[in-house]
């Protein structure tokens, strides 16, 4: 059972909303660039707290695993994090290089962070937590949209 397909989904919906809110700033529609870097805030907020509130504390209590893979995938989110920052600030200011250089840093860094999680971390979640007693309420936990 994939109990992550959820969260698989929610990485494309979450890049789909950041190049909307890339595409709007470089065009110099701040409104609408707004609107849509808020809703990918919300999103990554929600993606995030799934995933460090319901399936890391999860597969760690399965696995003994603490200081692994969602270790690092915590640490990724902090960084997420400061750029969004960064990006705020951008926005606020219309300082459309400074929003560029950030969004550029995050989307590598959300590249490479989603491919992590998607091609190792859950599918060792999958293979520790679909099979187990938890799987099934997993799965409803982790619909984040």
């Amino acid at each position: 059972m994939s109990i992550t397909s959820p969260l698989f989904q929610h990485h494309k919906h979450c890049d789909e909303i950041f190049a909307s809110a890339e595409d709007a700033c470089a065009n110099g529609d701040w409104e609408a660039g707004a609107k849509a870097f808020t809703l990918l805030v919300e999103q990554l907020e929600t993606h995030f707290g799934t995933e460090e509130e319901v399936l890391f504390p999860a597969f760690e209590t399965a696995t003994g695993m603490t200081s692994g893979p969602t270790e690092v995938m915590r640490g990724e989110h902090r960084q997420m994090r400061d750029l969004l920052a960064q990006m705020k600030d951008a926005l606020t200011s219309r300082d459309a290089d400074a929003f560029s250089g950030a969004a550029e840093t995050l989307l590598i860094l959300m590249q490479q962070h989603n491919m992590k999680e998607e091609n190792i971390l859950y599918p060792m979640c999958d293979n520790t937590l679909g099979s187990s007693d938890v799987g099934p309420t997993l799965v409803e936990r982790l619909k984040t949209s």
